[in-house]
């Protein structure tokens, strides 16, 4: 069994306080974020970003593999997951939306049903509970 983590920091109030987040491997280390990167759009990292990058990064590992498991080697995958956490009734997270733009030499049925095993077959996204949806755009 693979184990990764990460780990957060807080002190202080809600709003007034403020917090940093590292990953296991350093890529991420004490990088700050507080109420304000969280719900006023400022400067800085939140949980729902983390989250996007997280999925955006998963899905497409796992397009490419299901690709590959087809004979189809990607050029490019780019993707995009956008967190949409709502506020009605507390704070949850509601829908994560995949922007996928490919390239690939193959046919577009196969690289759209690739796209469609991944949106729902990624870890990431069997993690999420919410709606998850995806525009998928071949180059």
């Amino acid at each position: 069994m693979i184990k990764k983590y990460g780990t957060a920091e807080w002190s202080g109030g809600l709003k007034d306080g403020k917090g940093s987040v590292s990953t296991q491997s350093g890529a991420l280390k004490d990088q700050p974020y507080g109420f304000n990167t969280r719900f006023e759009d400022k400067a800085g990292t939140n949980p729902e970003e983390l989250i996007g990058a997280a999925h955006a990064g998963c899905f497409s590992m796992a397009f490419s593999n299901i690709l590959g498991q087809d004979g189809i080697v990607p050029d490019k995958i780019e993707t995009r997951s956008t967190i949409f956490l709502s506020m009605e009734d507390g704070p949850k997270v509601v829908r994560a939306h995949l922007d996928v733009k490919v390239s690939a030499e193959a046919d577009a049925a196969a690289i759209k049903a690739a796209a469609e095993k991944a949106e729902t077959g990624c870890p990431i996204s069997q993690l999420l509970d919410c709606e998850i949806t995806m525009d998928l755009e071949i180059l």
